[in-house]
């Protein structure tokens, strides 16, 4: 291969993001880092994180109520797409049918 000047290439890995760009403004910081609860699910906090694995990427979706640290639903997936996301909060939305527990639900931002 060096003799005939052959080279070997490489495919060029790109990265999966869901990443738009700006649709629109940010909502306002309502939970501003108060992480406590006094109700049971007064404030519920999401967010996405991504493991890799041996046999590949994993997503997790979670919803945890600040009230006492549970896991109130989780999700996982090979991608973090709508779907995922709206079973993870179906799930959530279960645990309190019947109720009158209106959690306000913070996720991050992102970025």
């Amino acid at each position: 291969m060096k003799h005939e000047a052959l080279m070997v290439q490489k495919p060029n890995r790109r990265r999966y993001s869901s990443y738009l760009g700006k649709i629109s403004p940010a909502l306002e910081n309502i939970i501003n880092r108060e992480f406590q609860a006094a109700p049971p699910n007064g404030k519920w906090l999401t967010d996405i994180h991504e493991f890799h694995i041996r046999a590949g990427e994993v997503n997790l979706s979670t919803i945890i109520d600040c009230f006492n640290g549970l896991v109130i639903s989780k999700t996982l997936a090979t991608r973090p797409d709508a779907d995922f996301v709206s079973i993870m909060l179906d799930a959530a939305e279960e645990t309190i049918a019947g109720t009158e527990a209106r959690p306000l639900a913070h996720s991050d931002p992102g970025g």
